[in-house]
């Protein structure tokens, strides 16, 4: 397997002799060959010479734009140079066809024919940052015909031909080998036809393309140039690409700025797409999705695996995980897929993986939708999964739809039991999902690219709509944050819990949590039924509506510690979304507190929250920088603060572990 780093512009290892500067050394000298010697591997086009593309070297430069001549039928020569006087260094160069210009006129009695035509084809590269080399100036059209068809060579193609021969055995044929570090001919192959078009003859075997990125004609070079562009606009733009040994592309992964900088916000649950790998897309599109202070998704990466298997999850998760520097999330969230399961457990082995419901009840239909009864099986495991506030009740639920119908034999009902701790809402509820999971049955989920992916969207569409699909979700947030920072929010009771977390959340976060305070005039009969010390037991009754009209009064049991004022409910709404319930709402009420407590409103809630960091995603600023050291620093630290809240104890420890840590920098300074 290779595995390429993109932080930086392709670049090319093969070097070959340029030609020198001046008229005289551009003839256009054709010459005939055979095609033994000639042949070329790949009738695609090579990549296209693009402003922006780096090379380590002016030697590389030319021979990347030599390589591309060749192929496409023409050949090159340096035109002009630019040279410092005191050291004599070359800081800019013009490439040109061999075409460009007219010779000077002869004084001989038989002057040869004029070859030239004045063509403007050419490539400029400067140099930058006195070590790289970069192209400036592109200019693709000939104003002659050019045909990569016409067997013959020009003299800047000469030596690469001789080299091929000496880097090879005399008694093998000789055929022209590109080495590049990222888009060799053969690569560039294998990324447009998903297989090598190396031949077994050469000592390569054909490998099995059904692994490797099936990219169609003008895929490749979309996806080429989508990268080169992202790179020379977008500073902190990082990207992988995963080839096999032989050279097609087998997985790539990238991420920009602003998904970079939204991990550093939003780092704590991550949902994984594989939607377009589960229903088969043309599409093989992952994506690494978290949600923002408004409640809104937001992209943290995303890739094209080349196989659904474990060793291709791995690669992606490891690249993703490098463009995070290695920093895991507190909740990771999937489709139920073995190898999924595997490959979270090898690369996050400290984050809680848990299974997305919606996309398992979404199943329902296909697996069962055939059997006898289905409807009402439906409705029952419905109240199981939704309805269970208790272990005891899912359990009890789940076992009479299993033999009041069955279903004992089931082997995808007989999984899902098997993996409940991991999707079930009851089994979960010490977990923070941030709201990326839906807990009643009439929630559901939208995939970030939904609207412009399909089942037969292509490599090139979807790079096309990238930019778009990102600026629309970017201007969404943006505009959410004028609208939570100037405007004044509507409110519907006279509850000083409302007028205190108006001032505080988001609009999109407020309105959730106003529906919560507005739910307080369903609860009724709050009701003290244990008390142990300062921890009281009440019971919250709330008519909750099922079908249409109809109602029915649930139960709710909610503990409050009446010293740090920590209240919980068994609903657990707060893990699930961040925000106080109706029933913990209902029995601080009830107590005469007046404010919810700090704890209960989370940072990354509020409408300032963002601007207490730095956007990366829209200043030049390092991401390796002291800024983002910062910003990411403070993000670690959160969970310290908040499992130190937790108890007394785990108060004491954290207070004593953080006073030691301030004591070693006291340390350090005095020194």
């Amino acid at each position: 397997m290779e595995e390429v780093c993109l932080n930086s512009e392709p670049v090319f290892d093969m070097v070959d002799e340029y030609e020198g500067d001046g008229d005289g050394e551009g003839d256009c000298s054709a010459v005939e060959h055979d095609d033994e010697t000639g042949s070329k591997h790949s009738k695609k086009e090579p990549p296209l010479p693009t402003i922006g593309l780096e090379f380590d070297s002016f030697d590389e430069a030319y021979d990347f734009y030599n390589i591309y001549a060749k192929e496409q039928g023409f050949g090159i020569r340096v035109s002009n140079s630019w040279f410092r006087t005191k050291k004599k260094e070359r800081y800019r160069a013009k490439l040109s066809c061999s075409s460009a210009g007219f010779k000077k006129k002869s004084e001989a009695n038989n002057p040869r024919p004029e070859t030239r035509t004045g063509c403007p084809a050419m490539v400029v590269i400067r140099l930058v940052d006195s070590k790289r080399w970069r192209i400036v100036e592109v200019e693709l059209e000939h104003n002659h015909q050019v045909s990569p068809q016409i067997k013959r060579f020009y003299k800047s193609h000469k030596k690469m031909i001789l080299a091929a021969r000496k880097a090879r055995p005399p008694a093998e044929p000789v055929t022209e080998i590109h080495t590049i570090k990222l888009y060799r001919t053969t690569a560039m192959d294998a990324v447009s036809n998903g297989f090598s078009n190396v031949s077994e003859r050469e000592g390569i075997h054909q490998p099995d393309h059904s692994k490797h990125l099936e990219l169609k004609e003008g895929d490749a070079y979309a996806v080429y140039n989508f990268f080169c562009r992202m790179k020379l606009t977008n500073p902190n733009f990082f990207y992988l690409m995963d080839f096999d040994d032989n050279g097609p592309l087998k997985n790539v992964f990238w991420a920009d700025a602003r998904s970079r900088a939204a991990y550093g916000y939003f780092s704590d649950t991550v949902a994984i797409d594989t939607t377009c790998l589960t229903n088969k897309y043309e599409l093989p599109l992952i994506s690494f999705v978290g949600v923002n202070h408004h409640g809104q998704s937001v992209l943290l990466g995303c890739g094209f695996l080349g196989h659904k298997s474990v060793e291709y999850f791995v690669w992606i998760f490891r690249a993703w995980l490098k463009c995070m520097l290695g920093h895991q999330p507190q909740v990771i969230v999937t489709d139920q897929c073995k190898s999924l399961q595997i490959a979270v457990s090898e690369v996050f082995p400290k984050a809680r993986h848990c299974f997305c419901l919606w996309y398992i009840m979404q199943r329902v239909p296909e697996k069962l939708g055939g059997l006898r009864g289905f409807e009402e099986i439906k409705r029952q495991l419905n109240k199981a999964v939704y309805n269970s506030l208790k272990i005891i009740e899912f359990e009890t639920s789940w076992t009479e739809m299993i033999k009041k119908h069955g279903l004992g034999d089931n082997k995808w009902l007989q999984t899902l039991y098997e993996e409940r701790k991991q999707w079930v809402p009851v089994y979960l509820k010490d977990t923070f999902f941030a709201g990326m999971i839906p807990i009643r049955e009439n929630e559901s989920l939208n995939a970030f690219f939904d609207g412009y992916v399909h089942k037969h969207t292509s490599f090139k569409e979807f790079v096309d709509k990238y930019d778009l699909a990102l600026y629309r979700k970017h201007l969404k947030e943006a505009t959410a944050d004028v609208q939570s920072k100037n405007s004044s929010f509507e409110l519907k009771t006279r509850c000083n819990f409302e007028v205190q977390l108006s001032k505080a959340y988001t609009k999109e976060i407020f309105d959730k949590f106003q529906s919560e305070v507005e739910g307080m005039y369903y609860c009724f009969n709050t009701r003290q039924v244990t008390a142990n010390g300062p921890i009281i037991t009440y019971i919250v009754k709330e008519r909750v509506e099922i079908k249409g009209n109809e109602k029915e009064v649930r139960s709710y049991e909610v503990l409050f510690e009446t010293n740090q004022v920590d209240i919980r409910c068994i609903c657990s709404l707060f893990n699930y979304k961040g925000y106080l319930c109706r029933h913990a709402l209902n029995v601080l009420n009830y107590n005469g507190v007046e404010e919810v407590p700090s704890r209960y409103i989370l940072r990354r809630w509020c409408k300032d929250f963002k601007f207490q960091h730095v956007d990366l995603g829209s200043t030049d600023i390092d991401v390796y920088g002291p800024v983002y050291r910062r910003s990411h620093f403070h993000n670690c630290a959160v969970p310290i603060v908040e499992g130190g809240a937790q108890s007394e104890e785990q108060y004491k420890i954290a207070l004593h572990e953080l006073q030691e840590l301030l004591n070693k920098f006291n340390l350090v300074d005095d020194s």
